[in-house]
């Protein structure tokens, strides 16, 4: 599932492409043609990310005024941004919009619907603090975490208290920070967190520039982020040796998810 970084970058192109623009809005798979009638026409004011959720709004300048479409990609969602005119739709594309000089189709999200501002009120009310938004608090991550028994590394996991840290971040963000995944959040010191959620904040900005996870070091390295192959923009998911230490790394299930960590690094 795309993490938080990718997320926000489709926000980013889809604005630099579409928005104040009046889109034509069509479902060439069928199961949201009813919704593209009644978005068809209308202009695009704004795309916005908030963790692993996309929020279109379309119509008037007046927010109240406006219809939101939400989509969640999942497991199985996927982008693909075409000039004008597109091409044949492939595969099942649940939505094509088109704008002056581009177009775009979504195939396979887990999520694809049009939200009253009820719901819309509802679901962001479920999500956690986005450290790529301006409005983000992070003293309303840290009182929950330091109140908090579960372990650290099911804590990062948890949409509800930070929105768009998934398996990867998570693995390397505890890493670089010798957290071991399995401490209790009650255990980690205020200044452990803060240090927790600037490295996150830096590291998805990161991701979002290069459209792409990198937690490594240039200088260890000795690449800049754009010429790092796949193996080398890692610190320690998937790793099998501890980049600092030699010592194994260990992989087991927390928070139903594979968790990685080198427990002689990360007491």
């Amino acid at each position: 599932m795309p993490e938080g970084h990718t997320i926000h970058r489709i926000a980013r192109d889809h604005n630099k492409d579409f928005k104040g623009q009046k889109l034509i809005v069509t479902s060439p798979q069928g199961r949201f043609s009813e919704e593209a009638e009644v978005l068809t026409g209308k202009k695009l004011q704004l795309v916005e990310a908030h963790g692993k959720h996309l929020f279109y709004s379309f119509g008037p300048k007046t927010a109240s005024k406006q219809t939101r479409v939400h989509i969640h990609l999942g497991l199985y969602g996927k982008f693909r941004r075409h000039k004008n005119p597109p091409p044949e739709p492939r595969g099942a594309v649940r939505v094509r919009m088109i704008g002056k000089d581009k177009a775009f189709d979504l195939n396979g999200p887990n999520c694809c619907e049009i939200l009253s501002s009820e719901k819309s009120k509802k679901l962001l009310g479920r999500l956690g603090q986005d450290p790529l938004r301006d409005d983000a608090d992070p003293e309303i991550v840290w009182n929950r975490i330091h109140k908090s028994r579960a372990a650290i590394g099911t804590l990062l996991l948890n949409q509800g208290i930070i929105a768009g840290i998934g398996n990867v971040y998570r693995a390397d963000i505890l890493f670089l920070l010798k957290i071991h995944p399995e401490r209790a959040g009650n255990s980690i010191s205020r200044e452990s967190f803060d240090q927790l959620w600037d490295l996150t904040v830096s590291l998805l900005n990161i991701g979002v520039k290069y459209n792409r996870i990198i937690t490594a070091d240039r200088d260890r390295v000795n690449k800049t982020p754009s010429r790092m192959n796949a193996r080398e923009r890692l610190v320690c998911y998937k790793k099998t040796r501890c980049v600092d230490c030699g010592a194994r790394i260990r992989k087991w299930d927390l928070g139903a998810r594979t968790m990685y960590a080198c427990e002689k690094c990360q007491k």
